[in-house]
């Protein structure tokens, strides 16, 4: 059995105000008229008939009203995605002892969905065909300081065409690295997306993350009693004691046997203000606009407004964001500071507003 499964329970801060904790990013339609996690379930229903969602308990039952028919685990705290996933494969070994995941983010853009689904397909097939972890790499557009990357190294002709050996993961480089980086063109990004069969995964976190196994074993030892109630219970009991690290730190980083499918299919995390702006047309001197807004005499604006009208004039290389009852101002190339005005926000006791 294969699995899509989608990682939707972030908060996603870097698009504040638009984005806030009772509606985070992937509830957020961005560069479309879908919301991201719509969008993100559409297209993995292509290639793996079985999606299932792991999110926040406060957020089970928008996931639902964007994904009918998906099974929705609800996370009793967040425990970032080693855990996530750590969850969704006691539920998927229960059901099926050989089940493969595919794991994606529920907030990120694909342009070329036709090009998306080879790509998937290619890395499900790798995890099916050896025992291995298979991660998408994505080929670079720039040289990128704030994604994670990795090496490729020799090619695994016995898991398919195009599929390497992921020699190391590089966390975040600084610019020089990163701009070695995509004139080596050994490097590509790392998109968050693995496949592994889910007792592998498993097998994994009893290695590296022994306390979480340990509190997974209890949920896993429920279920497959067919109580789910009481799975329910130590849910609830164990989970919020897990650690919290992610799967790229907690597992892929140390893990054995990992590997990787290039794709190249018009990726966007869609991870700050600047982001969006990629996604949109501009208006010929370089400003992006969404809802009703107006520049005048500036260029390389970002501007966004869900309500009223925002006017600019004679200023250039500003991202200028009103949602709701907050609006944000900063320069457009420090798109991704966003999360300093939430911290300043809460410093100030100003919470209401996130």
């Amino acid at each position: 059995m294969r699995c899509a499964v989608i990682l939707a329970g972030g908060s996603g801060t870097r698009l504040w105000p638009a984005s806030r904790r009772a509606r985070p990013k992937q509830f957020l339609a961005v560069g479309g008229v879908e919301t991201l996690l719509a969008a993100t379930v559409r297209r993995l229903h292509a290639v793996a008939p079985d999606v299932m969602i792991v999110t926040a308990a406060d957020q089970v039952a928008a996931a639902r009203a964007e994904a009918p028919g998906a099974v929705i685990l609800a996370e009793p705290a967040a425990r970032n995605t080693a855990a996530a996933l750590g969850l969704a494969a006691t539920h998927l070994v229960a059901r099926d002892p050989d089940a493969v995941i595919g794991a994606f983010p529920a907030d990120q853009h694909v342009g070329d969905e036709a090009a998306f689904g080879a790509v998937v397909e290619r890395a499900f097939s790798a995890a099916e065909r050896g025992d291995v972890i298979a991660t998408i790499g994505l080929t670079p557009t720039r040289p990128e300081t704030g994604f994670g990357w990795l090496e490729l190294g020799g090619a695994r002709l016995d898991l398919g065409a195009g599929v390497h050996d992921v020699a190391r993961f590089v966390e975040k480089p600084d610019a020089a690295h990163a701009a070695a980086f995509v004139a080596g063109g050994r490097h590509l990004w790392n998109g968050g997306m693995f496949f592994v069969r889910a007792a592998r995964l498993l097998a994994e976190l009893e290695r590296q993350l022994p306390a979480t196994a340990a509190g997974l074993r209890e949920i896993g030892l429920a279920l497959a009693r067919g109580d789910a109630a009481a799975a329910a219970a130590a849910t609830a009991a164990v989970y919020p004691g897990l650690v919290s690290v992610s799967i790229d730190h907690g597992v892929m980083e140390q893990a054995s046997g990992v590997v990787a499918v290039p794709g190249s299919f018009g990726w966007s995390d869609v991870g700050s203000w600047a982001a969006v702006a990629e996604l949109l047309a501009d208006d010929g001197n370089g400003n992006v606009r969404s809802g009703d807004a107006v520049v005048v005499d500036g260029s390389g604006n970002v501007v966004f407004t869900d309500r009223g009208v925002v006017a600019l004039v004679g200023v250039s290389g500003l991202a200028v964001v009103r949602a709701g009852d907050a609006v944000l101002v900063l320069p457009a190339d420090r798109a991704q500071d966003v999360r300093a005005a939430v911290d300043a926000l809460t410093a100030a006791g100003l919470s209401r507003y996130l």
